[in-house]
């Protein structure tokens, strides 16, 4: 069902200044943007600034699905809850996220716009 963890999103209510400031930072371009969502693919992943986001919640690590109804289902099927329902944000990709049993959330996103990629190991942290 998972496809590997694909998206680290962090809530960016300044969608434009936030832009700025990683496109800087990461020394890459969006390769997605709308007015609610700025998305970077950097290292195999994705860095995605959502501008609803609630800062006072942190950041979100979601992890890839193809199908995000079924993984929806299997996952509440096994005892999960719905944190955060399925929402687009363009471009065809969708976002959910449910709390486990235990308490802890799980973003789940269904990208088809996101390709990996691997980089050549001289960027930040390298």
């Amino acid at each position: 069902m998972f496809l590997g963890l694909r998206s680290d999103i962090r809530p960016a209510p300044d969608l434009d200044a936030a832009r700025e400031w990683y496109t800087a930072a990461l020394g890459v371009e969006p390769y997605f943007e709308n007015e609610a969502y700025v998305g970077y693919s950097f290292g195999g992943f994705e860095l995605g600034l959502f501008k609803y986001g609630d800062p006072a919640a942190g950041p979100l690590p979601y992890w890839g699905v193809a199908d995000l109804d079924a993984a929806l289902a299997s996952l509440t099927g096994s005892g999960a809850t719905m944190a955060e329902e399925i929402h687009e944000v363009g471009g065809g990709i969708r976002m959910a996220a449910v709390t486990d049993p235990h308490g802890v959330h799980l973003g789940l996103i269904e990208n088809p716009v996101f390709e990996l990629t691997q980089v050549d190991g001289s960027g930040p942290g390298r």
